[in-house]
């Protein structure tokens, strides 16, 4: 038995239903043809309801309310007709218009389907009343369940039209190929490289093409389809900025592991390299996260997130990461603590770009390797730094130059030192070293860069004492000295000099000076007594075999020196022309000394004069040649970038060791050489 109370409820329910429909209907646009045979079937439904009915007024308490429904479905079903013509034309034309119509027609077929669900409810409560009562005979009731199935059939037209092909489908369908058209038409590459040279940031779209694609956005995220539309934006935009990294030439970024580790210098590809991370990260990962917030701003920051990290590893951000990864796998040497220090330089001062950007969970991928790069360039970075003192232990076995010139490892040592210790690299080493303590839980001690590099350059120095000793010829020996220390000594107002302070530097001076000393009583000392000889009789009378026998004398002695010492070589150009200077000045005036004072007798005896084999310029120009610096025929390409690169570190110091040798010259020539 129906509940009465129940069926006035129902009935009030569907007066406040109808008169919202009515609201809603006048103001929906206009609609009619494939719906029309539902309207038909609606109004066979309404006629049968009155018929039967109107003659037991009695018993079909609330009949009014099922016929109230009836009639607000039929004025629903007008406008969905209506909006579905509406929604034949191209978004294009109105956008704006286009998405609120497809916002009508949704609000349209849910009134719909809560109508049918109301007008069934009551069907179903005079269904019940007639079986209940057997008023009514078997066709009324097969009538009944008959439009119970048509309100069903109306009930389930919102979901039809949200299918594959359905007008409400379509027409979003629709909305998505417009949204791509809009990314399409506003997405231009450019040149970063331009870009950044003149300081210009690259233009968003304009206020209403953010516009428009916000509001498609809205539209399609309410119905479900916001993943489309993040497909096609990545879509887009992700091919837009591979264009536009195509006008960097990164083939670098493809060469395989194996090959870095045959290639001689990878810096020339870490500047590169360090150059376009920052021109991508803060031109082209900017703009595209700026854009990305913008466009999905009312949707949230997840949404744009997911955008921003695709379209970030569409820019090949990943492939630089990696790059800088294989660049830490090379094999360990001096030279890869500064590349590992260039490559931290890069990503610290990209630190808060990188936090900013890829702060989110969707970025977690480039954050994880960004990490590992860190640590790797961290530890590595420590690890060789921290092993430079026993890595110049272990070369004492090594022997030294054989033509008295500063070794290799001195002169590498001493540049290298230099570097760490300049503004380009100590910061980045410090700051590397405390990262390093604190993973590590150690307290960071701020002169460790200085004491580790004092270490280091106190180990190569005491070296030389020991390299001396391998020599066989003392003179060569004391060359060897003379010209390391003197090596050592140019370091004043370095980086390094200053670090090792004044008192370190005058000791090296004092050596350079002994040495020298050395070198030139102890080589040519015994030259300068044989020219003092010839001055010894300079007042007497000489024969022409004195003659002979006096210059056969000094051109052997001269000779042997200059044979034995043709392969030496002094360094440093100013002490080699100091040098070169006070042996012209002792040997040069007492040959042309002696040449004059026998002149006459030398021009009359033949036999004396085919037995002279210098004239006093020729002997001067031999002295000058002494002690050139050649470079090795077998020397490598290496050897010669390195010999490049100390002769660059040793004319800075040129000018400031000029007025030093002026007075070494003068110390010169107090030494008692006879």
């Amino acid at each position: 038995m129906v509940d009465m109370e129940n069926v006035e409820a129902y009935r009030k329910w569907l007066k406040t239903s109808l008169e919202k429909s009515s609201a809603i209907a006048s103001a929906l646009d206009e609609s009619g043809s494939r719906l029309e045979l539902l309207n038909q079937r609606c109004q066979s439904l309404k006629v049968l309801l009155i018929t039967p009915i109107s003659t037991q007024k009695c018993l079909f308490v609330g009949i009014d309310s099922v016929l109230c429904s009836v009639s607000a479905i039929l004025k629903v079903l007008e406008s969905i007709h209506q909006l579905e013509n509406s929604l034949l034309t191209d978004p294009s034309s109105d956008l704006c218009t286009y998405v609120s119509d497809a916002k009508k027609l949704e609000e349209a077929l849910k009134l719909l389907a809560d109508n049918c669900r109301l007008a069934a409810g009551w069907l179903h409560v005079v269904f019940e009343f007639l079986q209940d009562t057997a008023i009514a005979d078997e066709l009324y009731l097969l009538n009944i369940n008959r439009y119970l199935r048509i309100l069903q059939e109306l009930q389930d037209m919102e979901e039809g039209a949200r299918l594959d092909g359905g007008f409400l489908s379509v027409a979003f369908d629709k909305l998505e190929i417009q949204f791509h058209r809009l990314l399409i038409a506003n997405s231009m590459p450019f040149r970063l490289v331009s870009i950044a040279s003149s300081h210009t940031a690259s233009q968003p779209f304009p206020d209403t093409i953010t516009g428009k694609l916000q509001t498609i956005i809205e539209r399609l995220n309410a119905n479900g389809r916001l993943d489309k539309c993040q497909s096609i934006y990545v879509e887009v935009r992700g091919m837009n900025a591979r264009r536009t990294m195509r006008t960097l030439d990164l083939s670098y970024l493809e060469i395989p592991t194996a090959e870095f580790e045959v290639i001689h210098d990878v810096t020339s590809y870490i500047d590169r390299w360090g150059s376009h991370l920052e021109l991508v990260v803060r031109h082209l990962l900017e703009f595209e996260f700026s854009l990305s917030s913008k466009v999905f701003e009312k949707i949230g920051p997840e949404a744009w997130m997911g955008c921003f990290a695709n379209i970030a590893i569409e820019s090949r951000i990943l492939s630089f990461i990696r790059f800088g990864s294989i660049i830490t796998k090379i094999k360990n040497d001096p030279f890869k603590l500064l590349k590992l220090l260039d490559i931290f330089r890069v990503l610290n001062g990209l630190r808060l770009n990188f936090n900013q950007l890829f702060n989110a969970k969707a970025c977690e991928e480039i954050r994880t390797v960004t990490k590992d790069l860190i640590n790797k360039i961290v530890n590595g970075a420590s690890r060789i730094f921290f092993q430079l003192p026993s890595q110049v232990k272990l070369q004492r076995p090594s022997s030294p130059p054989t033509d008295g010139s500063v070794p290799w490892l001195v002169s590498f040592v001493i540049d290298y030192c230099n570097r760490l210790l300049g503004s380009t690299y100590r910061p980045h080493l410090a700051q590397v070293l405390e990262i390093h303590g604190s993973w590590r839980k150690e307290e960071y001690e701020e002169d460790v860069v200085f004491s580790l590099i004092y270490k280091t350059t106190k180990e190569i120095s005491v070296k030389l004492d020991a390299w001396s000793k391998t020599y066989e010829d003392i003179n060569l020996s004391y060359l060897f000295m003379m010209n390391n220390h003197c090596h050592f000594y140019n370091l004043r107002g370095t980086m390094l000099g200053n670090m090792m302070g004044d008192y370190w530097l005058r000791e090296h001076e004092q050596y350079k000076d002994y040495y020298a000393s050395l070198y030139l009583r102890n080589s040519w000392g015994k030259l300068l007594l044989v020219q003092k000889h010839f001055l010894s009789y300079s007042n007497g009378r000489v024969t022409s075999q004195d003659l002979v026998k006096r210059l056969n004398a000094f051109s052997l002695a001269f000779d042997e020196r200059v044979k034995k010492q043709s392969n030496w070589v002094i360094c440093d150009e100013i002490l080699r022309e100091n040098v070169c200077k006070y042996l012209v000045e002792g040997i040069v005036p007492i040959y042309r000394a002696y040449m004059k004072s026998y002149n006459l007798s030398i021009e009359n005896d033949t036999k004396v004069a085919k037995h002279i084999k210098y004239t006093t310029q020729c002997l001067e120009n031999m002295i000058r040649s002494l002690f050139q610096p050649k470079l090795r025929k077998s020397g490598s390409i290496k050897h010669a970038n390195l010999v490049s690169k100390i002769k660059q570190v040793r004319n800075q110091f040129l000018l400031a060791l000029a007025a030093i040798y002026n007075c070494v010259c003068t110390d010169y020539n107090k030494v008692n050489y006879v």
